[in-house]
């Protein structure tokens, strides 16, 4: 299995429709840092996604160790941000699921591999686990997911190519 890590937005929206276990389906474990768990589960509350989120045994929260690297990423990146890439570096990740443009940056200047909650539908969808990457997509937004429309046509379109 890969190992993988994740930060909240991944997981708040796939939560958010009803796609949260898709990412056990494909990795097994998923290791969040400590902020991540902490603005999914609990600055979310009540909410649904924030129950489902504490209720999957197969995230696995982790501390991290380096707080200097974390300190210098909060310069720019949020502190969930920081902590995912982090996280990622010092557990040498196979994998990190970012959506965040500017988190995905960093990453890369990392080395890091990334993918994000729409690299996971379509994945998703070529693997036959989803009927409608279009509806998945529908849902996403309609679940406040924001997505350009120059975005939302090029993965249908991407979809089109595989199919």
């Amino acid at each position: 299995m890969l190992k993988v890590v994740c930060n909240s937005s991944p997981l708040i929206h796939l939560a958010k429709i009803k796609m949260l276990e898709i990412l056990e389906n494909f990795f097994g474990e998923i290791l969040v840092p400590e902020a991540v768990y902490s603005e999914c589960v609990r600055e979310g509350g009540e909410r649904e996604d924030a129950k489902e989120i504490e209720k999957a045994r197969w995230i696995r929260v982790v501390n991290i160790q380096d707080e200097e690297l974390k300190r210098a990423l909060n310069v720019i990146l949020d502190e969930g941000e920081s902590e995912s890439i982090v996280l990622a570096l010092e557990q040498s990740a196979d994998l990190i699921l970012f959506d965040d443009y500017e988190a995905r940056e960093f990453a890369r200047t990392y080395g890091l591999n990334i993918t994000g909650t729409l690299g996971i539908l379509m994945k998703a969808k070529r693997e036959g686990k989803i009927a409608s990457l279009k509806e998945e997509l529908e849902r996403l937004r309609a679940s406040g997911f924001w997505l350009s429309n120059d975005l939302y046509a090029r993965v249908l379109q991407e979809e089109n190519k595989d199919s």
